[in-house]
């Protein structure tokens, strides 16, 4: 089967995230039928429309990275285009060592090019341990490294704990210390294997990414009016504008190989039979449903950690928030011991959320990292209350909120160890090994919205027989950029 399908050619994605949605938008435009089975009564996933206050919120990701086009061009094809906005503000602060300071310039993903970058952030002994660097023999990174083992080594652990680690956790909820610098930062990882100097890679690949990009085209982040979540319902909406069916309270329960080759998919009492499959579950839930067929694909997947994470939705009046500071919020390096991880000015970020009501202001604070289970076990009260005597710490905001929101996201995000790349290799290769079907998501080629969109269309062309894009997938994940907080 090719990749031009036909609209006898039955495809049925399982998962309606944003991944799932995106693999059943590129497999119409090949001309095939599409089935889209979600097991919640939503679409969406981990991009979650909502509301305080009588205002609109994102209560999952709040904003897309804008440099990579795929998350853009989605928004645009399914109506979304004369809602795209840029953040108000992209000036956000550390709060780190007692104070609010601004994020460092000239990094990437909080590894500087000068010592003169991090000035503020470190102490004295730490902005000498950077400038060792270009006296340090090489360090090899193999085939794969640590972030945080690779970085303290080269700079110390003071550039790891108080800047590498809160821009990761901001992304990954995870540990600088375990997380792939090949999966996780792949340009730092190919800069770092032709560099004897860190800092010198640094400033190189500054400087070619400064020359390829000598114009901007735009903002470097993107959000929605209405919010992010506002994605996936648009997607849905456009999938079943053209002629594919998406079922929410559908869980899948067996995917099972026919005997002429298609595939038989179990949900509930109903059994469809279909040409190609995409799985677009996070990775524990697509290894119980590929332990059938692919029994060293599910093991794989299997192995997968994911940390989970809680985000608390604050909405104060305008009058009692005088006292936050400018900028877009703040990240927390956790080697200063409080609790938040992050905290997002919404109503500073997003000009559309001042805009619903100016009497009205909106904050985000994240809670929870990989290995913490403590935070995470107490009740939504207490993580208001946590949350609120930080904010308090931090900025001086002493008023009670007019209302408040919990949004738990447990095991919400893939943890990309060292060695993840080759992981993801192996699963692709033992599926290729089964014609007509293909994984997508978060657990892939990146967390971000691009990154997920893209491993989606790549995944549907792989399922429907045109295996074109996997290796460069595969060779070339993208995480979220650094820049954004409290996500």
């Amino acid at each position: 089967m090719g990749v031009g399908a036909t609209d006898s050619t039955h495809v049925v994605v399982i998962g309606a995230g944003i991944a799932g949605l995106a693999a059943a938008h590129q497999a119409l435009g090949h001309g095939a039928r599409v089935t889209v089975l979600e097991s919640s009564g939503r679409v969406g996933g981990k991009l979650l429309p909502g509301e305080i206050a009588g205002v609109r919120v994102d209560l999952g990701a709040e904003s897309m990275l804008a440099r990579r086009p795929e998350a853009v061009a989605l928004a645009r094809e399914t109506g979304l285009a004369d809602r795209l906005q840029a953040p108000a503000t992209t000036s956000a602060a550390l709060w780190t060592r007692g104070a609010l300071r601004p994020m460092p310039k000239g990094h990437v993903m909080g590894v500087p090019g000068s010592a003169a970058a991090l000035s503020g952030v470190l102490s004295d002994e730490g902005l000498a341990r950077v400038e060792r660097d270009a006296d340090l023999p090489r360090t090899e990174v193999g085939d794969d490294v640590a972030v945080g083992e690779y970085v303290a080594a080269r700079l110390g652990r003071e550039v790891v704990d108080r800047l590498v680690e809160p821009l990761l956790g901001g992304v990954y909820a995870g540990d600088a210390y375990r997380i792939s610098m090949r999966a996780a930062v792949p340009q730092l990882f190919e800069a770092a294997r032709t560099h004897d100097s860190l800092t010198e890679a640094v400033r190189d690949l500054q400087a070619r990414t400064a020359t390829a990009a000598a114009a901007p085209s735009g903002p470097v982040f993107m959000g929605i009016e209405g919010g992010v979540g506002s994605l996936p319902p648009a997607v849905a909406e456009s999938v079943r504008a053209r002629g594919g069916e998406v079922h929410t309270d559908t869980p899948v329960t067996g995917l099972r190989r026919d005997a002429d080759g298609g595939w038989r998919i179990t949900a509930g009492d109903r059994v469809l039979r279909a040409d190609a499959v995409v799985v677009a579950v996070p990775a524990r839930a697509a290894a119980d449903l590929l332990r059938a067929e692919a029994p060293a694909a599910a093991a794989e997947l299997a192995a997968v950690e994911y940390a989970s994470m809680a985000l608390v939705t604050l909405a104060y009046r305008r009058a009692d928030a005088e006292t936050l500071p400018e900028g877009s919020g703040f990240l927390v390096p956790p080697v200063d011991g409080h609790t938040i991880k992050a905290s997002t000015f919404a109503s500073r970020k997003w000009g559309w959320i001042a805009e619903d009501d100016p009497d009205v202001v909106v904050l985000r604070t994240s809670l929870g990292r990989y290995g913490e289970t403590e935070i995470l076990r107490r009740d939504d009260a207490d993580l208001v209350a946590v949350s609120r005597a930080d904010l308090r710490a931090a900025t001086g905001l002493d008023a009670a909120p007019v209302a408040t929101r919990v949004t738990r996201w447990d095991d919400g995000l893939p943890q990309y160890v060292v060695g993840h790349h080759a992981r993801v290799a192996r699963v692709r290769e033992h599926l290729g090994k089964l014609p007509g079907l293909a994984v997508c998501g978060a657990a892939y080629d990146g967390v971000g919205i691009p990154a997920c969109i893209a491993g989606a269309r790549t995944a549907a062309d792989r399922a429907l027989g045109d295996p074109r894009g996997v290796e460069q997938v595969t060779a070339h994940p993208v995480p979220r950029a650094q820049g954004g907080t409290g996500e």
